[in-house]
């Protein structure tokens, strides 16, 4: 690794202050360009998010995808941890923080919003971010592909039940068209530009191409999250600052249950023998969340400054850093998995 990519979480928290203190400066600047969106997807981030994953697709090897169907406990691992144990850990945290542990210092109903951002959060496993987790991992980019494939096709049918089930709403209004272009943008153009340009380069099939243009692609890769942490951190600016306390207590239940998901699941990995390539992506997909789809249907359930949307802006506060932490980790006991 070189020095850029080795300090990466130093240049990351560096953004987090860059994007508050810019946020703050200048509002009017973020407004703008918080404004350039669609379905509530913003394009500006949009495009970040396409240059972080582009150089991922481009290794996707797709004569290779027909024999994932052969490690299926890989697949097994990431949909049982998405499915049926995130979300409802997520809500019993919420619960047992916000309506036992800290209900003398938030009223009933912000304790409630935050509990449903954090629901939400929870209910939404990571579509493109994950890409990048896998990279620094050196995890598996078909299988990586097939996981998050297969985990998008269930949300767009589970995404609204669990929510209102856990939110005790009867009839969620999800926006799909937030869901379906966060998918296209986020994987399936990216994919296809990907198919494209392994085609072009890798004619020879000796890889040497392929392997110099992803080398020269991945410093790009790097600007795209950092950029995206600026700008999604400018964008809630005012909101951080104005409120540090309920942010930092919001972040305490986030944490345990990211560090307490990839737990269960790097455990889970290693007692079912998982080589290390399909089992580091798959605890990243069920740890880290889809924050724009969160943040989107907070924005759409609860209001643009409810106690909902806060809590799903400091899952991203609290996302990145320990992501990071997360793949130190995952790097340093590769060994573990033979």
């Amino acid at each position: 690794m070189g020095l850029f990519e080795r300090y990466l979480s130093l240049w990351v928290a560096l953004c987090i202050a860059a994007g508050v203190l810019l946020g703050n400066a200048a509002p009017g600047l973020f407004a703008q360009v918080a404004a350039l969106e669609y379905a509530h997807v913003n394009l500006v981030v949009a495009v970040l998010i396409w240059l972080m994953i582009y150089p991922m697709m481009i290794q996707i090897d797709f004569a290779a995808i027909k024999d994932v169907g052969k490690k299926p406990k890989g697949l097994a691992l990431t949909l049982v941890v998405n499915w049926l144990i995130k979300p409802f850990t997520m809500a019993l945290l919420g619960w047992l923080f916000f309506k036992g542990l800290f209900a003398d210092w938030v009223d009933p109903q912000s304790a409630g919003e935050y509990i449903a951002g954090m629901i939400l959060l929870g209910v939404a496993p990571c579509t493109a971010m994950v890409f990048v987790w896998s990279q620094l991992t050196k995890g598996d980019p078909n299988y990586t592909l097939v996981q998050v494939s297969i985990n998008d096709i269930i949300m767009i049918f589970a995404f609204a039940p669990i929510t209102a089930f856990l939110l005790g709403i009867s009839d969620i209004q999800v926006p799909w068209q937030t869901l379906l272009l966060s998918v296209v943008l986020y994987v399936v153009l990216p994919l296809i530009a990907g198919a494209i340009t392994r085609k072009k380069l890798d004619k020879a099939n000796d890889h040497s191409r392929l392997n110099a243009f992803v080398a020269n692609l991945k410093p790009w890769s790097i600007i795209g999250l950092l950029a995206t942490v600026v700008l999604l951190f400018g964008f809630q600016a005012e909101t951080i600052l104005d409120k540090p306390l309920v942010i930092g207590m919001i972040a305490i239940p986030l944490l345990i249950q990211t560090y307490g998901i990839f737990a269960i699941a790097y455990f889970a990995a290693k007692q079912m023998k998982l080589p290390h390539n399909v089992a580091a992506p798959a605890c990243m997909i069920g740890t880290s969340n889809f924050f724009e789809l969160a943040v989107a249907v907070a924005i759409s359930l609860f209001g643009l400054h409810s106690g909902a949307a806060l809590a799903t802006v400091v899952g991203v506060l609290v996302e990145v850093p320990v992501m990071l932490s997360l793949v130190w980790f995952a790097n340093r006991t590769r060994h573990w998995f033979g």
